[in-house]
């Protein structure tokens, strides 16, 4: 099985839910963030461009808190699995959906609803912030 290693991030808005975005042609949500570039000097690097490229919201890396790596069947490619290295930070947005980013929605980690979620942020990251 091919493996497919991102950055994910998980944000918070002032309510305590989470965001989750769309790719365009994609039927399920999952964490912002993406594949590493070759310029990319580090994790943090990477999710600070894909979130501006993708959100145009600004990523602070103080206070980025590292979740750890988890991993699942991708959502968008299938027979392919995806590891993530997973980060808690803090964002300023506006946030809107741009690039390959089709839709994005907040979320209540405890409570997503019947929303359609790519598994691994269904099953292993919304519980972590679920308080």
């Amino acid at each position: 099985m091919r493996r497919i290693e991102i950055v994910a991030a998980m944000i918070r808005d002032s309510e305590g839910r989470v965001l989750l975005v769309r790719k365009r042609g994609a039927e399920v949500f999952q964490q912002p963030g993406g594949k590493r570039d070759p310029g990319d000097t580090d994790d943090l690097h990477t999710l600070a461009r894909e979130l501006e490229e993708e959100l145009g919201c600004r990523m602070r890396r103080e206070g980025a808190r590292l979740l750890g790596r988890f991993s699942a069947p991708a959502a968008n490619e299938p027979g392919c699995e995806v590891e993530a290295v997973v980060y808690e930070v803090e964002a300023a947005g506006p946030f809107e959906a741009r690039a390959e980013i089709e839709a994005l929605c907040w979320v209540d980690p405890a409570d997503p609803g019947e929303l359609p979620i790519a598994q691994l942020s269904r099953e292993q990251l919304l519980p972590l912030l679920a308080d």
